[in-house]
């Protein structure tokens, strides 16, 4: 049974991170937010994680999570924050399946406002970040050892799975200290800890099904950046029992940990113009490349799988050796690889074959040495995004592809 929690890990997780990485006045005993517009930020968050149903074993997932956000406004302390939430997954019932690469799953937009201590406002209409109020800071020095409090709340995104519409709202009351000096990577930084624990019954809510009852317990530490004034990274351990009304029960146990990571503007043209060079050098045919919002494309065009399925010819790895050999050259950005293919068959089957198309590639790039699988994630497009005409034999050829896209962020 897919839950879709997992998806929901996304803010859960990282969410501390999320809400707390820019500059505040850090001091041994000291802690603000501040806010400067322009201010860009990315997060990236690992989660593993299993999943228990009517107390048996469910299966494992690995979930990858990035955060991409910047600060569109600042007035009276407050800053106002713009931010995309994007997830993906991959699960199964052994440690590890068969495609290394992270399968996306869902992506949200958010906007919200946050002052210096940390109190954010936003629109109920947006469910990222899931955790809010959190951390927020009491104003005042805080000394090693420490300890504070604050209400916060988890907003959670249940329309898929049990049919809730609105946002759901979980409260609970975080508890603080302040560790003093901490070690990450070999580099010590100020740190203070975050735990929650959850005991609820809720009401019934419209929908499908819903929580009859709801158990949890989050143990954070966040590391801060004293000379960057940031929050550098921090890690998880967590455990959350959901009761439904339909008599089922959901266990999830994990453990998560994020970090923060430089976020540099690409010089798109000046890139793309060195692909294309080495697209001639090397003499890869079917290969184009192009600039988009997101990046860089680079198109492989009429890439040969056995008809129907996602084994790839043997005569497609030499050109997939030379496509790594030029993505490693630009090491410091992850990358997405889109399925494509052409309109024939049922949405369903398109969706499928051009998500497992897409991980073969994906998964040949990291053998190769292109990119760790924490650096990749894969996205089936089906038919939905041609660029040639599905009703002539060379449209369809055009539009059976996979593009490879190094990304901005």
């Amino acid at each position: 049974m897919k839950t879709g929690f997992q998806f929901l890990k996304l803010s859960f997780l990282p969410a501390v991170l999320f809400l707390c990485l820019f500059p505040f006045k850090a001091g041994a005993e000291d802690f603000f937010y501040k806010h400067q517009k322009g201010d860009r930020y990315r997060i990236v968050s690992t989660v593993s994680e299993e999943v228990y149903i009517d107390d048996i074993f469910s299966h494992k997932a690995e979930i990858l999570n990035r955060i991409t956000g910047e600060v569109i406004d600042e007035s009276g302390g407050k800053g106002k924050h713009k931010a995309v939430f994007q997830t993906s997954e991959r699960a199964g019932t052994v440690p590890n399946r068969s495609y290394r690469s992270y399968q996306w799953a869902r992506e949200y937009e958010s906007e919200f406002e946050r002052d210096r201590l940390g109190r954010i406002t936003i629109d109920k209409k947006y469910f990222m970040p899931v955790v809010r109020d959190v951390p927020v800071f009491p104003g005042r020095d805080i000394k090693v050892g420490e300890s504070w409090t604050y209400e916060g709340h988890e907003v959670h995104d249940f329309r898929d799975n049990f049919g809730i519409k609105e946002p759901y709202r979980i409260p609970f009351t975080a508890h603080y200290v302040y560790l003093g000096e901490r070690e990450w990577k070999g580099k010590s930084y100020p740190a203070f800890s975050v735990n929650y624990r959850i005991q609820l019954q809720p009401k019934a809510v419209p929908g499908k099904i819903w929580p009859r009852r709801i158990q949890g317990e989050s143990d954070q530490v966040v590391y801060w950046d004293s000379v960057q004034g940031q929050a550098v990274a921090y890690n998880e351990q967590f455990g959350y029992v959901f009761e439904f009304s339909n008599g089922r029960k959901i266990e999830y146990l994990g453990r998560a940990e994020a970090e923060v990571v430089e976020s540099i503007r690409m010089d798109k043209e000046k890139i793309a113009g060195e692909i294309a060079e080495d697209i001639d050098r090397l003499g890869i045919p079917d290969v184009s490349v192009r600039v988009v919002d997101d990046g860089i494309t680079i198109s492989l065009d009429d890439i040969k799988f056995q008809a129907d399925t996602a084994v790839m010819l043997p005569g497609e790895r030499e050109k997939l050796d030379k496509i790594a050999e030029i993505l490693q050259r630009y090491q410091e950005r992850d990358i997405l690889v889109g399925g494509h293919t052409a309109l024939a068959g049922t949405a369903e089957g398109r969706k499928k074959l051009s998500t497992e198309r897409a991980a073969i590639v994906a998964d040949y790039l990291i053998a190769r040495k292109a990119r760790s699988p924490d650096r990749v994630v894969v996205r089936g497009y089906g038919s939905d995004k041609p660029v040639a005409d599905n009703r002539t034999e060379e449209g369809k050829r055009k539009n059976r592809r996979v593009e490879i896209t190094i990304l901005e962020n």
